[in-house]
């Protein structure tokens, strides 16, 4: 089979591998029909990130099951399935509460072991989610990222009848946008520096969209004056300063989500940490996408979102292609952030 394997930092390849097969009970074969690149796959690629090498990642994909090991018997062959990459101890305290996502002993797959770059994959059980008959297999690749999104949403109450603010219209972002959208919000603001994206967010529904390279924190927080009370933030873009505009644009007593993952020291402003008291913000963290019962509803809502066709995918992919096709364009990438989602496509 072909499989698009990283040897080194920068170093990405497509060779052919033997089709692994089944090896404990509870394990499943899946033909991989489409895997994404993920933002956290960069610098897996490009900055020493990857637990070992040679590694084959790719945590968000879709296919079909092949064959099943021992034990498994609400899976068969021929259904179709998205990964749910994490795999928690489910034994530790916290995952006796249900607080998946924060298991210390969790494996994951695409990091930790081989992913879906590949022809095929062999999973647990566990790492496995089914998908409603009349969704597109290929949309299934996009279930991992919708629900980062979902998960915040969930931590925050929902966000029906909420004024929604997406700080950083990337992937992430355009997705948590139209489904606060789909889900109730009462308006939905996208604040980026990059004109196209905020464009986007613009014809994919959001009510409004700031530039904030033109635009001041205080600037943007008066024109959101009108809907300043009952707001949800998600900062999604995972920088310092995104994080200060954040807490500088919410209104009184907001809730502040904090999504995106920082490679940088944050130091904020006496000004700007004034305002988390001023304003009485509360600001939480929102780490990965898993509740109880296993994996979460913010599964089932992203699967059920997909499948009435309330998320526009198309106009977030910036690149599809084969094995290598794929690999040429994470090549290209050099370390920098995708503008917009590469995915590989399988036969």
């Amino acid at each position: 089979m072909k499989s698009v394997v990283i040897h080194a930092e920068g170093s990405v390849r497509v060779e052919e591998r033997p089709v692994p097969h089944l090896q404990a009970a509870g394990d499943v074969l899946v033909r991989v029909v489409c895997s994404g690149l993920c933002g956290s796959d960069i610098p897996r690629i490009f900055a020493h990130g990857a637990h070992y090498y040679p590694i084959t990642l790719g945590h968000e994909f879709s296919g079909y099951v092949e064959a099943c090991g021992e034990g498994v018997t609400d899976l068969h062959a021929g259904d179709a399935v998205a990964c749910v990459p994490l795999l928690p101890c489910f034994s530790c305290p916290e995952c006796e509460k249900g607080f998946y996502s924060l298991c210390k002993q969790y494996q994951f797959v695409g990091s930790r072991s081989d992913g879906g770059n590949a022809e095929y994959v062999v999973v647990n059980r566990a790492n496995l989610f089914r998908l409603p008959a009349e969704m597109a297999i290929e949309d299934g690749a996009f279930i991992e990222p919708i629900t980062v999104g979902l998960h915040a949403f969930k931590l925050a109450g929902g966000c029906e009848g909420k004024n929604v603010i997406i700080v950083g219209a990337g992937t992430i972002g355009l997705l948590a946008m139209q489904c606060a959208l789909a889900l109730g919000a009462r308006s939905v603001t996208a604040v980026d520096i990059n004109d196209d994206k905020l464009a986007l967010a613009k014809s994919l529904g959001a009510s409004q969209a700031f530039n904030s390279k033109d635009l001041s924190a205080d600037e943007i927080a008066a024109r959101l004056s009108e809907n300043r009370f009952d707001q949800l933030v998600l900062e999604t873009a995972g920088a310092p300063q995104t994080v200060s505009l954040a807490i500088d644009i919410a209104g009184p007593r907001a809730r502040v989500a904090l999504v995106g993952t920082l490679h940088h020291d944050l130091n904020l402003s006496s000004a700007t940490f004034s305002k988390i008291l001023r304003k009485e913000l509360t600001l939480f963290g929102s780490w990965m996408n898993y509740s109880a019962p296993w994996p979460g509803d913010e599964w089932a809502t992203a699967a059920r979102l997909l499948s009435e066709k309330k998320l526009a995918l198309k106009p977030l992919i910036a690149h599809v292609g084969n094995s290598e096709s794929f690999a040429e364009a994470v090549q290209a990438l050099n370390g920098s952030p995708m503008q917009g989602k590469i995915l590989l496509r399988l036969p």
